[in-house]
């Protein structure tokens, strides 16, 4: 099983030399929620039908068919179900460095700074936004593209991808801070978590991490994440399970026990009521 050492993901997203992707997703059919994370890579999610609900740093937006949203490098960001609703979606995923390179200008003036948090964009495009409709014109031609393939197509992308970021540059609604107090040590929280996941935590023992009172550390975490920290634990152990199950070969008890279960009765009831299956279906699915 992948031993994660911390909640930054960093897989590689398209090739190597041209580092873009698009990846169709749904919520709750490919998974029950994107759990809180971030990661060094541009990412933008293009709702395409139903309803959910997007945490961006801090704040949660309810999100909507034909929403856009966008997560900057190092931004913490998580997707949920919205009560029984599904949310189907795009997720555009690419490396700046794709737009521009050294001694470049635009490099210089937008793409470092977007790549260190200097320059901070809307993280939330609405239908009714002035900036929408071309912004979303942008987004529907790189997925055309990006499906057909022909040649040049690479060329159309990274043009509809700078033209994109120059709509949101000028955009003139409220702009969310790229980093905060609350979000650093938010992020310290989680990468805790992550190198001791499978150990017996507490409450106290994170709020701790934060040097909170355990009172104190329990409001401050559901305001940030939404839920309590022992259910966003559960949360957090029974994804890393359910990835092992899709991945390896481990028999499902070596799975329990690697995702921090010391019970397998346990465990099979905690999947089964978050996945709405067994391991074992699961598995075979």
């Amino acid at each position: 099983m992948k031993n994660q050492a911390s909640l930054q993901e960093t897989k590689q997203h398209g090739a190597l030399r041209f580092p873009f992707n698009i990846y169709p997703c749904t919520i709750p059919g490919d998974f029950p929620q994107v759990a809180l994370h971030w990661h060094e890579n541009m990412e933008l999610v293009f709702v395409k039908r139903g309803e959910g609900i997007i945490q961006v740093g801090t704040a949660s937006f309810p999100a909507q068919m034909g929403d856009i949203f966008v997560f900057v490098p190092g931004t913490l960001h998580a997707l949920r179900q919205a009560g029984g609703q599904t949310m189907e979606y795009e997720n555009i995923i690419f490396d700046l460095e794709l737009l521009g390179g050294t001694d470049d200008l635009c490099a210089e003036k937008y793409l470092l700074p977007l790549e260190s948090g200097r320059l901070p964009l809307p993280a939330h495009l609405a239908k009714g936004d002035p900036s929408y409709r071309s912004a979303a014109a942008c987004l529907r031609e790189i997925e055309e593209v990006n499906r057909t393939r022909f040649s040049g197509y690479e060329l159309i992308i990274k043009a509809d991808l700078l033209h994109f970021l120059a709509i949101l540059i000028r955009e003139e609604q409220t702009r969310l801070p790229a980093e905060t107090a609350d979000t650093l040590r938010l992020k310290t929280i989680l990468q805790w978590l992550a190198a001791h996941y499978t150990e017996a935590l507490r409450v106290e023992d994170a709020a701790a991490v934060c040097s909170f009172s355990s009172s104190h550390f329990m409001r401050w975490f559901r305001q940030m994440t939404g839920q309590s920290f022992i259910a966003f634990l559960n949360d957090y152990r029974l994804n890393l399970a359910a990835d092992a199950l899709r991945t390896t070969d481990a028999s499902i008890l070596a799975i329990a026990t690697a995702s921090g279960f010391a019970n397998l009765s346990y465990f099979n009831r905690a999947f089964k009521a978050h996945f709405q299956m067994t391991p074992r279906t699961y598995r075979k699915r």
